[in-house]
């Protein structure tokens, strides 16, 4: 199906808009988004500023605490309807994911079946217990409840969007708040558009979730204002960094989930085919342009020559291309900008002494899948998140030497591990400072049950999804109780 048929998105009901208080104008204007892959036009949408966030704050506070003491069973059907209709419209919205992402077809479809995921465990968390009884110390009746922060801002990235925004903002209104949210800039459609569809159609309330496209100001404003409590950002620790400091300067609780350089350790008792694999998918799915993509495969040094090789044959078997329009396993880069980063870290690797095994140069945004074998501490692809389909063969000598490279990043995302003695690769995984673990898989998991977020560079310590739901987008309240007030001596 076209991705521009008028059926669920239709265009003429949200094009050149933003989504607040319904569909309207935005202050800011129009701007067209285009498909990375060829710069096709995709779509129009509402361009917002600090005068939208403004307006959109004030009826999100008017609305939220109504929708708070809404019972949480409606919260939680709403949430499953929404999940429902975004999976009856799959394949529908799937050529639009393509088109905006430049993600290959099974990439675009596990943005839907994820995200459904999300609201469905949105959902089931809204009617989960809030209430703890504490114990009291002179007679009184004393309860600690969970209360929403009020008003949530959101800021999704660009490359998984529609997942990135769903996983914050069903959690935030299963927990009673309301929400601004501003997708990434390059991918309003697939991370804002065809979000507030499936809400409106759903039918949450008014006023509890408006989606604002725009650039840095809509940002700013989102950490400045003061109908907003909280913001939760998914992107990279440049932008993240200053996304914390404004909210700390504001005094706003805030939840960053940032970058990854995560480590695939392949242990010497490995089967070499099943490393191979998980190197090869955790490395190169949607481009490396994931926060949990494998950024660095650490071998023994008997092993590493040889699992670079392998990698360079698998390499050449994965054509570039664009999705939309041809088979494809690596659709384009984001950006002129990102192929070029991509290249620079590359080219400094290999004038530092790695080599280059496959890929290497890109054609525009079209990227091969890369391998680089004999990379070093030193070399930028060693120290750097790449966010680019590089390969990156580390070579180590024993296990206390692979722990030592591992844990050299200032990322501390995930890790992946494969090896026949599992419980060794946990003894070993658990030295890793990292936010996730797997044990024979590769780095590249999430779960819409399991608390997700990473240390060091890769956030500030917060996790989003299953029991982080609750931690995050509300806070305590202690509530003490006696039959009659007592007398004081003053």
């Amino acid at each position: 199906m076209d991705g521009s048929a008028p059926v669920f998105l239709a265009q003429d009901a949200w094009s050149g808009m933003i989504f607040s208080s319904g569909w309207g104008h935005a202050k800011g204007g129009v701007y067209d988004v285009t498909a990375p892959a060829d710069g096709s036009h995709v779509g129009k949408v509402g361009n917002g500023n600090a005068a939208d966030v403004a307006r959109a704050a004030a009826a999100a506070a008017a609305a939220q605490p109504a929708w708070e003491a809404t019972a949480p069973a409606t919260r939680a059907k709403i949430l499953r309807d929404a999940a429902d209709i975004l999976e009856a419209n799959r394949e529908e919205l799937i050529p639009w994911i393509i088109r905006e992402t430049g993600s290959i077809f099974p990439k675009a479809a596990i943005e839907i079946e994820h995200s459904a995921g999300f609201l469905r465990a949105a959902a089931d968390a809204a009617t989960e217990e809030t209430r703890r009884v504490v114990p009291s110390l002179d007679g009184r009746d004393e309860e600690v409840i969970r209360v929403a922060h009020g008003v949530v801002g959101v800021i999704s990235p660009f490359n998984f969007p529609l997942i990135l925004s769903v996983r914050a903002i069903a959690a935030a209104l299963a927990t009673g708040n309301a929400v601004i949210h501003k997708p990434d800039p390059r991918t309003p459609i697939t991370g804002g558009v065809i979000i507030a569809r499936i809400f409106e159609a759903a039918g949450l309330p008014a006023d509890l979730l408006h989606i604002i496209p725009g650039g840095a100001e809509v940002g700013t404003a989102l950490c400045e204002d003061k109908n907003i409590a909280m913001v939760s950002f998914t992107g990279s620790p440049n932008v993240g960094a200053k996304v914390g400091e404004a909210c700390g300067r504001n005094l706003k609780k805030v939840q960053l989930e940032l970058g990854g350089k995560n480590a695939l350790i392949v242990l010497d008792d490995a089967d070499f085919d099943l490393a191979a694999a998980n190197a090869a998918w955790g490395t190169w799915l949607h481009q490396g342009q994931i926060c949990m993509a494998t950024g660095m495969i650490l071998a023994p040094a008997a092993m590493a020559d040889k699992l670079a090789a392998e990698l360079a044959t698998k390499a050449g078997r994965l054509p570039v291309g664009n999705p939309a329009t041809e088979q494809c396993a690596l659709g384009p880069l984001i950006s002129d900008n990102q192929a070029a980063l991509v290249k620079a870290i590359v080219d400094d690797a290999v004038a530092k002494g790695a080599k280059l095994l496959a890929g290497g140069t890109p054609n525009g945004r079209m990227f091969p899948a890369t391998v680089l074998s004999g990379v070093k501490p030193g070399m930028r692809a060693f120290e750097e998140e790449i966010f680019g389909p590089v390969a990156v063969v580390v070579a180590y000598d024993n296990d206390d030497h692979a722990v030592e490279l591992a844990n050299m990043s200032e990322f501390g995302l995930a890790a992946g591990l494969i090896a026949k003695d599992t419980v060794r690769a946990r003894k070993l995984g658990m030295r890793l400072r990292v936010g996730h673990l797997h044990i024979n898989d590769q780095t590249v998991m999430a779960s819409p049950n399991a608390p997700f977020g990473g240390r060091g560079k890769s956030g500030n310590g917060s996790r989003i999804s299953g029991p982080a739901i609750w931690e995050e987008f509300t806070q305590w309240v202690w509530i003490t109780s006696r039959p009659d007030a007592v007398m004081y001596p003053f």
